[in-house]
């Protein structure tokens, strides 16, 4: 009996000890340099992709407000504006860019192992859509689907690029933590429709690429209103949004009609800006191109004018 009281005690000892332990660990939330420097070993090296100039981002924490169809447009515009520009789906378990781009082959296999990209309206596109049957599901874990980004983003033949804009899947997963650990991003373009329930998980989108230190460019306010066909007066489909939660999102970029031309255009494989160029829809799509091209521009003149500063010093 006395075995087993000791026995006891010493079970109670240990589990006491335990507890102060893990109750010690809990407080501990800083970690020292060196298990900074142990966990940097683990992460990939963030390099640029040869041959692309810029990587642009459409993003939003909120499914359904519109990305495919914002990151089609864009890329269209782009292009018309005269650069050169490719197109990546990164939603591994809905990709639609086949759909909306009228793309359905799959990519050829060139002699350096390296997928070569389909083209449509001048876009190099490449989406998971075209490498597995339309009626199959992807059942995939996390890292199944960061290899599987990794594939498309290194493993793509893009060839000279002004520009590769990046389709995302709703939330912060391991689409945008591989798509920041592996290359440079130009910046993000986060789209949301301006209600409340959309807002604030397109508030968390946007706290996660600062967290990532990468540059925003903006928000695009997709289906903000509509025009009347008859009298062609603009209606106002939500209230402006006052709400607190609204205050850290970046300024608005461009404000989108909803408009019964793009259900047409996404189903039909033609963007809208190419069926119906002179449309309210495209001329937004037009003033957006241009703005992201400018702030591009000013970005690098920016960053050119700080190196000769430097130059003049040393």
């Amino acid at each position: 009996m006395l075995q087993i009281i000791e026995k006891a005690m010493i079970s109670c000892n240990l589990i006491a000890a335990r507890s102060r332990i893990l109750c010690y660990r809990s407080f501990a939330t800083k970690l020292t340099e060196h298990q900074t420097a142990m966990m940097a070993r683990g992460l990939p090296k963030q390099a640029p992709l040869p041959g692309v100039r810029d990587i642009v981002v459409v993003a939003s924490g909120k499914g359904g407000v519109g990305k495919t169809t914002v990151a089609v447009n864009l890329a269209v515009s782009m292009a018309r504006m005269g650069k050169r520009v490719g197109l990546l789906d990164g939603d591994i378990f809905g990709p639609s860019i086949p759909l909306m781009m009228n793309l359905h082959s799959e990519p050829f296999v060139n002699d350096k192992n390296m997928m070569v990209p389909p083209q449509n309206y001048n876009i190099k596109c490449i989406s998971m859509g075209m490498l597995t049957p339309p009626d199959g599901a992807i059942i995939w874990r996390g890292p199944m689907v960061m290899s599987a980004i990794q594939r498309l983003l290194k493993g793509t033949d893009w060839g000279p690029l002004d520009m590769l804009v990046v389709d995302t899947p709703p939330g912060t997963g391991e689409v945008h933590l591989s798509l920041t650990q592996h290359v440079p991003i130009a910046g993000v373009v986060l789209v949301s429709t301006p209600h409340a329930a959309a807002m604030e998980v397109t508030l968390r989108g946007a706290q996660m690429y600062n967290k990532f230190k990468v540059p925003i460019f903006g928000l695009v306010e997709n289906m903000r209103y509509s025009i009347c066909s008859n009298c062609n007066q603009r209606m106002e489909l939500f209230k402006d949004p006052e709400g607190k939660s609204f205050k850290g999102l970046p300024d608005t970029l461009v404000s989108l009609p909803l408009e019964p031309i793009i259900a047409e255009c996404c189903e039909s494989g033609v963007p809208v800006v190419i069926k119906y160029p002179d449309s309210e829809y495209a001329k937004c799509f037009t003033n957006l191109a241009m703005t992201i091209s400018n702030m591009l521009t000013q970005r690098k003149q920016t960053a050119e004018a700080a190196k000769d500063d430097v130059r003049k010093l040393s």
